[in-house]
């Protein structure tokens, strides 16, 4: 079986497999194949990969070649245009928002997997992608905050007197909410949480946060450990709530996703107005909406004197270890489809391996993605 590495497109500077990874591929009897260049955001070379065991090719090679392709982005027009029928694709393909790529993944008979799907199962963790891309987002937005907002984090004790510590707002007690509380926290700002999820309120005290308590809120078990639409009338008591603390706060890190679907709005237009000038707020779903309601996305905007920073996109900005990261997501999957003797094994009765894949055989065969694109 050969595997391909393609590199992804500027501004992204990860890479789906180090050269770590690689070396554990070959372990298995695959061949890999690696795009020329491929690594050089997150800082591994051709000749690391060479010495893993990977070939070095262009695009076009990698892809002529290849019985699967891995990457991070979903494929570009190019890269589509190219691909062979009946190749396996592996990818974060983002399906309830890119039918149309969907779409054309079906058409070309192209078996696709999507990452970002991957069943919320306790067997799936190790292959979580979602999960370890938020700690790095949730770590490194906290610290693009600290960089930016114009007084320290932690209460300083100085012959000049006495320095308040910061404090900080987060919405969404996910990942990467929970890893924005831990480094918070070590940076020694007060931190206060808010999530429409009762069973987080653990966790978060547990690493130093004071959990917001709104009633009334819907918390599905069947979810996945997601969040999920409310009702109208928590809505209002939600943002009476949002609203309270963030006025008082001089951070806000916003996390709150709901899967497929755009991010919930917590963080109103006239809340932002009334916080303190100087203030900073930090949104993660920016990509998906925003979970603030002046957020552009890919955008840092000063709306009344606060810092709104629409960014989905944090691991970028490690590409080292956030690639490492994905890769061992990566490895753990494929695991599930690679037989001792190095050959492509797609069982179906294996509930990840099903649960991931998007496209086979011509059909959209995701159950839920199956329903956004009509299907």
């Amino acid at each position: 079986m050969i595997i391909g590495i393609l590199k992804e497109t500027a501004p992204e500077k990860r890479v789906a497999l180090l050269p770590e990874s690689v070396a554990t591929l070959t372990k298995m009897t695959v061949t890999i194949y690696v795009e020329k260049d491929a690594g050089m955001g997150a800082f591994a070379t051709d000749a690391d990969y060479e010495a893993a065991g990977a070939k070095i090719a262009s695009k076009s090679d990698v892809i002529a070649q290849s019985d699967m392709l891995i990457k991070i982005n979903p494929p570009t027009d190019t890269e589509l245009s190219q691909l062979k029928e009946k190749t396996v694709l592996l990818a974060v393909l983002n399906p309830f928002f890119n039918t149309e790529i969907i779409k054309q993944l079906a058409r070309q008979n192209i078996t696709s997997f999507s990452l970002d799907v991957i069943p919320r199962t306790s067997r799936a963790q190790s292959m979580d992608i979602l999960s370890s891309m938020a700690t790095v987002a949730g770590y490194k937005a906290v610290l693009t905050a600290a960089n930016t907002l114009p007084k320290f984090f932690p209460m300083f004790m100085t012959a000049a007197g006495t320095i308040t510590p910061a404090k900080m707002l987060i919405l969404g007690a996910g990942v990467a909410g929970l890893q924005s509380i831990a480094t918070s926290r070590k940076l020694g700002a007060v931190v206060e949480v808010f999530d429409v999820r009762a069973a987080v309120k653990e966790e978060v005290i547990g690493l130093g946060g004071k959990f917001i308590e709104v009633e009334g809120a819907v918390d599905d078990k069947a979810a996945g450990g997601y969040a999920v639409e409310q009702t109208d009338d928590f809505k209002k008591k939600q943002a009476a709530a949002v609203h309270d603390h963030a006025v008082k706060s001089d951070v806000v890190i916003c996390t709150a996703q709901i899967p497929g679907k755009k991010a919930p709005v917590l963080l109103k237009k006239e809340t932002v107005e009334a916080m303190k000038p100087g203030s900073v707020i930090i949104d993660l779903a920016a990509s998906t909406g925003g979970n603030c309601e002046v957020t552009k996305n890919d955008e840092t905007i000063v709306h009344n004197g606060v810092t709104v920073i629409g960014n989905s996109s944090f691991p970028v900005d490690m590409p080292t270890d956030a690639s490492k990261m994905f890769g061992k997501n990566v490895i753990n999957f494929l695991k599930l489809m690679i037989s001792a003797k190095g050959e492509f094994n797609l069982n179906w009765d294996d509930d990840i391996v099903k649960g991931t894949c998007v496209t086979h055989n011509n059909e959209i065969v995701h159950e839920r993605v199956k329903t956004v694109i009509n299907v």
